[in-house]
């Protein structure tokens, strides 16, 4: 409704007009989270993450390729033990990566390692393309070398673009750039799954696909920046200024002029002076300290439950699980399924974790995943389910999008959040080795388990793993949503919890108006 021209005037004049919340100051978004940065962190994120797209081609590889593998009719073939060795030793392999990354994100920095990493997977995939087609012993050999070297790498790619993400980005955008890599490993399933749709008689020639991939990815890397972080660790101050600039949407100078950038490089430097004015003991001495041991148990216990309940194992073997629980349509094209779903389910993946948090994420994952492995079991024992149509696919594709939601990710996500600048590197790399020494044991004895017990024995053993999983997340996982890396460190050294650093910013920008 308008004003009358009384109201508008008095005495001649314009009558001034007071406007609700005019008062209180303006609101605009830190540097670091307009869209300029959020951009540019973005963007070095997903390069950083192209060639991570080859741990989950390393993983799903198997699934794609032990039917020709195994074929009799072929010059060269696997039997039962070999194959099951061809479909694990990168598991194996992969501790070694972990600890090679631990080593090399200290000494060479995140982007130089995963230049290596991308060298090691191209040299892998010639490996694999040029097996030997008349000499069996050398074809097995040639096979199961270029899969350790995958290994490696799957173990060398699992640290790194976390890290390099958790390095560049805010509190708030980090879980989404953090999740870069869950969301690449999903990918890189997803495309191999629908290679072997469309090729299933040609290792060789899958091979040679994901070598050129590789070389796509090394290209990636090399303009990325080096993470601010590392570079104020090894005191090369200029290029660490020169990178948050970068980083928080400014010129690449190597001076801070902005004030809000320069009291965060000036936080990181003291922190990183207090730890250098420190006695610095070996990472072994390290672990006495409560913000380095709990964390680091509390990761090793989640990365063993995401093994033994199953979810890499039904990556591995797709095909086979999925003609095992019953389902009548192309079990490849049931793989392909499996791989969309994770995909799919992987993107949004950071807007979850930052609404429900990663504690709500985790339960409602692993409670999901319980349900969805007894209908397996039950598929095969009761006549009432066994009626019932595409259920083995509807609960196979549901454990698929319910660990994504949780217990799949947390383990990757949560590793570059929890373990304070001092020993991220070499934490990180013993927490990814112990993860795949188990996922090793899970995907070397699950043939021998399905043949000993049954598989709808071993969809109850995963069910149960998956409860367990649910008890252990509620009764130890930390909740890190919008919490500073700084923070969660204090949390594990005090252990006392204190308000998010943009709560706490919120309290003292926006006030109610006094009464």
């Amino acid at each position: 409704m308008g004003l009358t021209e009384e109201e508008l005037h008095t005495n001649g004049h314009l009558k001034p007009q007071i406007i609700s919340g005019m008062d209180r100051p303006l609101q605009t978004k830190p540097l670091g989270e307009q869209p300029r940065a959020v951009r540019r962190q973005a963007i070095a994120v997903i390069l950083a993450n192209v060639g991570v797209l080859s741990t989950g081609m390393t993983l799903a590889i198997p699934t794609v390729t032990l039917d020709q593998l195994k074929d009799e009719t072929e010059p060269v073939h696997l039997n039962g033990t070999q194959a099951s060795w061809f479909a694990s030793v990168n598991a194996l392999a992969a501790p070694l990566g972990g600890l090679l990354s631990g080593v090399l994100l200290d000494r060479i920095g995140r982007k130089r390692t995963l230049v290596v990493l991308n060298i090691l997977n191209i040299a892998a995939w010639i490996l694999l393309a040029t097996a030997s087609q008349t000499d069996s012993h050398s074809f097995f050999w040639q096979l199961i070398v270029s899969r350790f070297i995958l290994g490696i790498g799957m173990g060398l790619a699992s640290a790194p673009p976390g890290v390099y993400a958790a390095e560049i980005s805010v509190p708030r955008t980090r879980g989404s750039l953090i999740l870069g890599t869950s969301i690449s490993v999903a990918g890189g399933i997803t495309i191999l799954y629908g290679i072997g749709f469309f090729i299933r008689d040609d290792f060789r020639l899958i091979a040679l696909i994901c070598c050129g991939y590789q070389l796509v990815a090394l290209l990636c890397v090399l303009p990325l920046p080096e993470s601010h972080c590392w570079l104020l660790a090894k005191k090369r101050l200029a290029e660490a200024k020169k990178s948050l600039n970068y980083f928080r949407g400014l010129e690449k100078s190597p001076h801070i002029t902005h004030p809000q950038v320069l009291e965060e490089f000036q936080v990181l430097q003291k922190s990183l002076q207090l730890r250098d004015a420190e006695e610095k003991p070996s990472f072994l001495r390290n672990m006495r300290l409560p913000e380095v041991h709990k964390p680091l148990l509390i990761l090793m216990s989640l990365f063993a439950f995401q093994q033994l309940t199953g979810i890499f194992v039904v990556i591995v073997y797709a095909v086979q699980i999925s003609l095992e629980a019953g389902i009548s349509i192309d079990p490849f094209m049931c793989a392909l399924l499996i791989g969309l779903a994770r995909l799919v389910t992987t993107c949004p993946m950071g807007y979850v974790l930052e609404a429900w948090g990663r504690r709500r994420a985790g339960i409602i994952s692993t409670l999901g995943m319980c349900a969805c492995m007894f209908l397996l079991a039950g598929h095969s024992w009761s006549n009432l389910l066994r009626d019932v149509p595409y259920l083995p696919v509807v609960a196979i594709v549901g454990f698929i999008i319910l660990s994504t939601l949780g217990l799949y990710t947390l383990p990757f996500f949560m590793i570059s959040e929890l373990f304070p600048l001092k020993v991220r590197g070499p934490a990180s790399g013993v927490t990814v080795a112990v993860g795949m020494f188990i996922s090793f044991l899970c995907l070397k004895t699950f043939p021998d388990l399905k043949e000993a017990i049954g598989m709808s024995k071993c969809f109850v053993f995963f069910g149960v793993m998956s409860l367990l999983a649910m008890i252990f997340i509620y009764w130890a996982l930390p909740e890190t949503r919008r919490r500073t890396l700084l923070e969660i460190e204090e949390q594990f050294r005090s252990g006392k919890r204190r308000a998010p650093a943009d709560v706490e910013m919120q309290e003292v920008f926006v006030r109610k108006p006094e009464q």
